[in-house]
C-alpha cells in the first residue's frame, strides 16, 4: 500500500544547519559521490538492468544518506530513502531501469548538490521544490511497472516544470517526426551559429569548423561514406559546444587541470548531446557527439565504452578532434610540418582510435599534403 511520506518536522524550504563544519564535510563527500554517481547511470543507460551496477549505484545513495545523518545535514536523508527504494526495486527486477528513471536520479543528485550550494549561502531552498521531489519519489517508488514511464514524467514536470525529453517524444506519431529537407537544412544552419559563436571565442580558432568539417567528410568518404554525412555534419558543429559553459580557462589555454576540474571537463560531450537529442531527427548526430571522447581501449569517458559500442561517427569524430587538437598545441610551427607532426602523433595512438578509420583519415592527410607540394 502507497502510504504519505513522512517528511513532519524536516524543513525542506529552509532547514537549519546544526554545525557547520559538518556540513562542509558533507558537501566534500557529495562532490566526491557525484561523478560516481553520474558515470554509473551513464553504464545503466547503456547495460540496462545490471545488478552489480544497480547495487553500486544503491551504495552511493545510502553512503549520502549515512554521511547526511552522521553530519546532521537531516533535509537529505528523506530524498536518499525513497531514491534507496526506487533502487531496491530496480535491483530485484520488479522494474526496469529507463531513460527516464536515469533522468530522476541524476535530477535528484543535481537538487541536492544545488541545495548544498544554496545552503551554503544562507538562502532558501523553495526554488528547488524539495517537497514535490521527495513526494514524488516516494510516489513513484511504489507504483505498479506499468505506471512507472507515467509517473516519472509527472515527477519530472512538478519538480522542473518542463516534460522530459524522452516523454515529448513520445508525444509524436512516427509519421509525425518525419522532418521535411527543408526543416533539416534549417537546423543545420542553426547548429553551424553556435558552432561559429565557440570558434569566435579565440582567434587560435579560426577556421577549426570547416576544417573539422572538411576532414571528418572527405575521412567517411573514402571509407564509402558509411555514416550519414548531414548527422555526420551536424555532430562536427556541436560536439564541443559543451565546452562553452565551461570556464574559459578550462580550455582555452589550459593548464593542468585540479580533479574537479576535470570531473567538470569530461561533462561537455554530455551537455552537447542533450543539446542534439532535443531536435527532433538528429538522434545518430547525437550519439556521435556523446561518444566522440571515447576510446578503442575503454579507457575514454564518459562511459569507458569499448571499440565495438562506440558509433563510426564517434570514431571519426575522435580522430578529427585529435587533429586538430594537436594542430593548435602546435600552430606556432609552419602549417606543413604541424599537419606531419600531427598526423605522426594520430598513427602513435593507435590504441587510442579504430585502426580501419586512421587508415581512412591518413589517405586525407596524404592527398592533402601531396595537393600542397
Amino acid at each position: 500500500m502507497n502510504t504519505p511520506l513522512d517528511i513532519a518536522g524536516i524543513n525542506l524550504i529552509n532547514p537549519a544547519i546544526e554545525d557547520w563544519n559538518a556540513f562542509q564535510d558533507f558537501k566534500d563527500g557529495l562532490a566526491d559521490h557525484a561523478p560516481q554517481i553520474e558515470a554509473l547511470i551513464a553504464k545503466l543507460k547503456q547495460e540496462g538492468n545490471d545488478k552489480v551496477t544497480l547495487t553500486n549505484l544503491f551504495r552511493e545513495f545510502h553512503n549520502i544518506k549515512g554521511d547526511a545523518g552522521l553530519c546532521r545535514v537531516t533535509f537529505v536523508i528523506p530524498i536518499m530513502h525513497c531514491a534507496e527504494t526506487l533502487l531496491s526495486r530496480l535491483r530485484d527486477g520488479e522494474i526496469r531501469f529507463t531513460d527516464g528513471l536515469a533522468e530522476i536520479f541524476l535530477l535528484t543528485l543535481d537538487r541536492i548538490e544545488q541545495a548544498t550550494e544554496l545552503l551554503a549561502e544562507q538562502q532558501n531552498l523553495a526554488p528547488l521544490a524539495l517537497i514535490s521531489l521527495a513526494n514524488g519519489l516516494h510516489n513513484l517508488a511504489h507504483q505498479t511497472p506499468s505506471e512507472i514511464d507515467t509517473a516519472t514524467s509527472r515527477l519530472i514536470e512538478a519538480v522542473t516544470g518542463f516534460k522530459p525529453g524522452s516523454a515529448l517524444n513520445k508525444d509524436f506519431t512516427p509519421a509525425a517526426q518525419a522532418r521535411s529537407t527543408q526543416e533539416l537544412h534549417q537546423d543545420l544552419i542553426f547548429f553551424r551559429e553556435m558552432a561559429m559563436q565557440l570558434e569566435a571565442r579565440s582567434a587560435l580558432f579560426h577556421g577549426r569548423t570547416e576544417r573539422n568539417l572538411g576532414y571528418a567528410l572527405a575521412t567517411n568518404k573514402m571509407a564509402g561514406n558509411r555514416v550519414d554525412p548531414e548527422q555526420l555534419e551536424a555532430a562536427v558543429y556541436l560536439h564541443d559546444i559543451g565546452m562553452m559553459f565551461l570556464p574559459e580557462s578550462q580550455w582555452l589555454r589550459p593548464e593542468k587541470l585540479s580533479p574537479a576540474a576535470i570531473v567538470e571537463l569530461h561533462k561537455h560531450p554530455r551537455w552537447a548531446a542533450e543539446i542534439a537529442n532535443r531536435f527532433v531527427g538528429w538522434q545518430a548526430a547525437t550519439q556521435m557527439i556523446l561518444q566522440h571522447h571515447e576510446t578503442v581501449t575503454g579507457n575514454g569517458y564518459p562511459h569507458g565504452l569499448s571499440e565495438g559500442q562506440i558509433c563510426d561517427g564517434a570514431k571519426i569524430l575522435a580522430i578529427v578532434d585529435a587533429f586538430e587538437a594537436i594542430l593548435l598545441k602546435h600552430s606556432h610551427r609552419g602549417q606543413q610540418k604541424s599537419t606531419l607532426r600531427a598526423i605522426a602523433e594520430i598513427n602513435a595512438c593507435d590504441r587510442q582510435f579504430a585502426a580501419e578509420w586512421v587508415q581512412a583519415f591518413n589517405q586525407v592527410i596524404r592527398k592533402q599534403i601531396e595537393d600542397t607540394q
